[in-house]
């Protein structure tokens, strides 16, 4: 009988956060201005926020799309694991290999190493991990019935969220920090509403709404942008030369 193969959306970036709003906070503006250079990026939802304490599985839901139609995401999908106890086991590991043979990105975007929330610095490991084990051909694995091929991403690199990791690069997002902010409140149970009758949460204050600004404005000012986004990296990084770099 003749084998079927998956057929693929083939994208350029790979954004995976432990919950909806992650990639949003974390790399909005980068994904922006990717996706305005023509790049295809995917997003994959490792968790519904089920345990927040503000709004429902279903509001997460309904803001996530959003989001996605205000970036421009190529496609977005939640893998709908345990929200407050990800774990990096195989079968977690699994469901995310998948993801990355769907969409083989060349380069994935993941949760921060490091983080207030448990579930991000868990994310960050069970990411990287998923994706050695996605370029080992001997790992099958099969979406909607058919057989993937393996595929391992060039580059992983992890944003930054609460806590102020020192960057190993910045990318300036100064023509896209608007959209990032528009990005961020379509998640409007979550963030600073004055009129919100919800519990308030750190992240539902004006203080952290107003620091999303501030400190993206921060890593502009240190590397010579109005605004950045930080990222760390899991390797060395080579350039073939000094084109595209901000002096």
């Amino acid at each position: 009988m003749a084998v079927s193969y998956l057929c693929i959306m083939k994208t350029d970036i790979l954004a995976i956060g432990a919950h909806p709003d992650d990639v949003e906070l974390g790399c909005g503006g980068t994904l922006a201005k990717l996706i305005s250079e023509g790049k295809k990026v995917a997003v994959v939802d490792l968790t519904q926020g089920e345990l927040g304490t503000r709004g429902t599985n279903l509001t997460r839901a309904e803001e996530a799309a959003h989001a996605a139609e205000l970036l421009g995401f190529s496609a977005r999908e939640n893998l709908k694991m345990k929200d407050g106890f990800l774990l990096n086991s195989g079968d977690y590991q699994m469901q995310i290999v998948k993801m990355i043979r769907k969409y083989k990105p060349e380069i994935v975007l993941a949760n921060a190493i490091d983080d207030r929330h448990p579930d991000h610095a868990k994310a960050a490991k069970l990411v990287s991990d998923a994706c050695f084990l996605s370029g080992l051909v001997k790992i099958e694995t099969e979406l909607d019935g058919e057989i993937q091929q393996p595929w391992r991403p060039k580059h992983i690199f992890h944003y930054i969220q609460w806590r102020n990791i020192e960057p190993d690069f910045v990318i300036d997002i100064s023509d896209f920090m608007d959209q990032k902010i528009e990005a961020c409140l379509a998640y409007k149970t979550q963030f600073y509403d004055p009129k919100s009758t919800e519990p308030m949460t750190p992240i539902a204050t004006k203080d952290f709404l107003e620091s999303l600004t501030y400190r993206a404005q921060d890593l502009g000012r240190l590397s010579g942008v109005a605004f950045a986004e930080g990222f760390t990296t899991e390797k060395l990084l080579a350039f073939k030369n000094f084109e595209g770099i901000i002096l």
